[in-house]
């Protein structure tokens, strides 16, 4: 457990010494590469977290969905069942402040989406692997909630380059990535 403290720390710290203008540019090329993705292209309904804390955006992702016509689901945390909620979003102007500070649909613009109509999930988190194993904020709320979608959902990671460390301490409850996108490439972690 104390490995994956010590990895959270430096990579967050690493993460967080970028400026708002590498993450921006960062970001920008993820969202070409993802953009270019069959998964990406072929899914109607996707699961997207929204950006916190110096993660990669997404807000140009969702409004890259909106345009075409797809669906856009995001989680809103549960705190008292330590669960996240799969929730459609329609509009910028929903959001409101939630759990942890961040933003999520106000309680009346919320309608449920059962995992069974997700096609793709666009995954945060601390680090990753090769082979798509994930260092999360600790609270296991992914761990809970990837096991409900159907079995040929594809989980793609949307990470910086510095994220990609060799090897992450995995537990019995962690689920694999199926993908990663960083700024410089896709990475199919079935061939690690």
């Amino acid at each position: 457990m104390d490995d994956k403290k010590v990895l959270r720390k430096e990579i967050l710290n690493k993460r967080a010494a970028q400026t708002p203008a590498e993450i921006a540019a960062k970001s920008s090329r993820i969202l070409t590469l993802l953009k270019a993705f069959a998964p990406y292209q072929q899914a109607r309904t996707v699961m997207v977290y929204l950006d916190f804390r110096g993660e990669v955006k997404t807000r140009e992702i969702i409004r890259d969905l909106w345009a075409y016509g797809k669906k856009v689901v995001i989680p809103v945390t549960v705190l008292s069942e330590k669960k996240l909620l799969p929730v459609y979003l329609r509009d910028f102007g929903d959001l409101v402040e939630g759990t942890y500070g961040i933003l999520e649909p106000k309680e009346e613009a919320r309608t449920i989406a059962e995992p069974e109509v997700i096609d793709l999930v666009l995954v945060p988190g601390v680090a990753f692997d090769l082979k798509g194993n994930r260092l999360g904020y600790g609270a296991g709320f992914y761990d809970r909630f990837l096991p409900n979608l159907q079995p040929a959902v594809k989980k793609v990671a949307l990470a910086f380059e510095l994220q990609i460390v060799p090897k992450i301490p995995t537990g019995p409850h962690d689920i694999p990535m199926d993908y990663i996108i960083t700024e410089e490439r896709i990475i199919n972690c079935r061939l690690y």
